[in-house]
């Protein structure tokens, strides 16, 4: 059973929300809250796998409850409910927040109109521990603010690692999974796993979500390629 917590500001949303995934029997909704700090309240009380969580609450916004959590993971004292994964649940109106998001430690992100199935299909994805990434979305974002937003020595980031790699990185960029990447460079989907761990620690990023991000920072994928 994978365990949910849904943080967003209106019930109608939440009840919707907890509908839908709970249709399989394999998901299971064991707390909800209103606002951000009620969410860290229930992830210390529940530890669920998943938190679904709203970027516009009151109190505290779903920026701030990220940021706690990247804090938590980080703390030597070794704070509780660091594995919970994050999906970000926003609109095509948010792109600023939802880059702050994803380099702030979400697994991904989910459109609030996304489809029943699509939505529970993004539980069970990061619960397993990938990264959540429609490439149409998350290329849209990235772009965006890459263009206008290039951390310094972005484009160092890539000095230590091989030309297989640099084409794995760029496929990762543009939303491709492991079959798909072994199948335009002629691997086995298990060496293009290899090949993106590799890349996780080499660029010491969580997940795949990390690695686009790197891939527009760096300039590997320009904007519009």
């Amino acid at each position: 059973m994978i365990r949910v917590l849904l943080a967003d500001d209106q019930p109608l949303v939440r009840a919707g929300v907890r509908a839908l995934v709970e249709r399989d029997g394999d998901i299971e909704v064991v707390a909800e809250a209103s606002d951000g700090r009620a969410a860290l309240v229930e992830l210390d009380r529940f530890r669920p796998d998943v938190l679904l969580l709203d970027l516009q609450m009151p109190v505290l916004d779903g920026l701030d409850v990220l940021r706690e959590l990247e804090r938590r993971r980080t703390d030597v004292s070794g704070r509780r409910h660091v594995d919970t994964r994050v999906v970000v649940l926003t609109t095509f109106g948010e792109d600023d927040n939802v880059f702050g998001a994803l380099r702030s430690g979400a697994a991904g992100f989910l459109l609030k109109d996304a489809g029943p199935g699509e939505l529970r299909e993004a539980v069970r994805t990061v619960a397993a521990g990938e990264a959540l990434l429609s490439p149409g979305v998350t290329r849209r974002v990235v772009e965006r603010l890459v263009e206008v937003e290039p951390p310094p020595g972005a484009d160092r980031r890539l000095e230590g690692i091989t030309d297989r790699e640099r084409e794995v990185l760029a496929l990762v960029g543009r939303g491709r999974s492991n079959q798909e990447i072994g199948a335009e460079l002629h691997l086995s989907p298990a060496t293009a796993r290899t090949h993106v761990g590799r890349l996780l620690t080499k660029l010491g990023v969580r997940d795949r979500v990390g690695l686009v991000v790197v891939a527009y920072e760096s300039g590997l994928i320009r904007p519009g390629s």
